[in-house]
């Protein structure tokens, strides 16, 4: 599975049902050196050269239960429909 968020393809998607937490990564994950957060408070992960590379977003299966877009600035501001993050909250139920 993989999931585009603004010009990104992450093809690592990973949902924790017990936390609650959608992980969404560019390759391996271990390859982040850099951390940030964006203003609504998704964790963001880049690359050694400045490339986002990671998203963790948190409360991710209520997010989706509100049937809005999630809003992310990574640094432009994107909206996810919540259609494309679903199939990766739902293989988890």
């Amino acid at each position: 599975m993989s999931i585009t968020v603004g010009h990104t393809t992450f093809d690592r998607v990973r949902y924790d049902a017990d936390t609650d937490v959608l992980y969404l990564h560019v390759g391996d994950p271990n390859h982040a050196v850099d951390f940030d957060e964006s203003p609504e408070g998704h964790a963001l992960r880049y690359d050694g050269d400045g490339m986002l590379v990671g998203i963790t977003i948190v409360n991710a299966k209520q997010l989706l239960e509100d049937a809005q877009p999630i809003v992310i600035t990574i640094p432009e501001r994107v909206a996810i429909d919540p259609a494309a993050l679903a199939p990766a909250v739902q293989s988890a139920a």
